[in-house]
């Protein structure tokens, strides 16, 4: 009962509206006494909640003494519902966009919790009109693999640094292999995760497991080719190490305290 609660309130009924309207579907007609002493929505309120209830034409007055209350059908009601919605976002898609401004590029979005963070990630795949780069790591590939396959059936040129998921491949994918991701999530406290697109829009985002995922977006050109830069960066070392053998690039840094310090993100002690 809870999930359908929930969802009529993403629709506009207030948690009474729903408690009402469940109630006189099981139960009608009715008086407002009987519909409040039945669902626990407060004497003094259940006239007003039968009034919205009435302003939504989610239920009628059934004539009598005392007057009593019915709801419409609940195919109706969605039926209903559905039009309205339908017809809402014409009007917004017809009018909205005429009055909306300008956006300043430099504008950065904060987003928050790993379900927003990855939607986000995905509207930048998903309007990448030429090129996409990005650095994932495999918790993210099974919620983006579907749409990176749509957009290279769509000729979208995909450049991908992987960590882990040796086996997949997202567009052209180069595996990060010569250092364990393990050492990677410990410099960065996390798995920083980037997409960019087109060298116009970028997304930095960090998946912890101790905490919330968080991400900034923007169109800022400096941020967008700070990050495509760094993806770049990361594929040639990847093709730089398979090229020359990691013992090599090891003993560059390993025996260094300061390349260490770059590599590992700490310090000798």
């Amino acid at each position: 009962m809870e999930a359908i609660f929930t969802e009529l309130q993403k629709l506009g009924f207030s948690p009474y509206e729903c408690k009402a309207y469940v109630g006189l579907l099981k139960n009608s007609p009715v008086t407002g006494y009987e519909v409040s002493k039945r669902t626990g929505v407060p004497r003094s309120m259940i006239y007003e909640v039968l009034g919205k209830l009435l302003d939504k034409g989610a239920i009628y007055v059934v004539p009598s003494e005392p007057v009593k209350y019915s709801p419409i059908p609940a195919k109706d009601l969605i039926e209903r519902l559905r039009k309205s919605f339908a017809e809402t976002f014409d009007v917004l898609e017809q009018h909205l966009p005429a009055i909306e401004s300008e956006r300043e590029t430099d504008v950065i979005w904060h987003i928050r919790s790993h379900e927003h963070v990855i939607e986000e990630m995905l509207n930048i795949i998903r309007s990448a009109k030429n090129e996409l780069w990005l650095s994932v790591w495999e918790k993210q590939v099974p919620l983006i693999k579907e749409a990176i396959d749509q957009r290279v059936e769509d000729d979208i040129h995909i450049f991908s640094i992987l960590f882990g998921a040796p086996n997949t491949q997202l567009g052209l994918t180069f595996h990060h292999n010569y250092m364990p991701p393990e050492v990677v999530k410990e410099r960065m406290g996390g798995h920083l995760t980037i997409a960019a697109r087109d060298g116009e829009e970028v997304l930095i985002a960090n998946f912890t497991e101790n905490s919330f995922a968080w991400a900034v977006k923007t169109q800022d050109p400096a941020l967008v080719l700070v990050a495509t830069e760094y993806i770049r960066h990361d594929i040639m070392i990847e093709e730089i190490t398979k090229e020359f053998g990691p013992d090599k690039l090891d003993a560059l840094w390993r025996t260094n305290i300061d390349l260490s310090h770059v590599v590992k993100g700490k310090r000798f002690k």
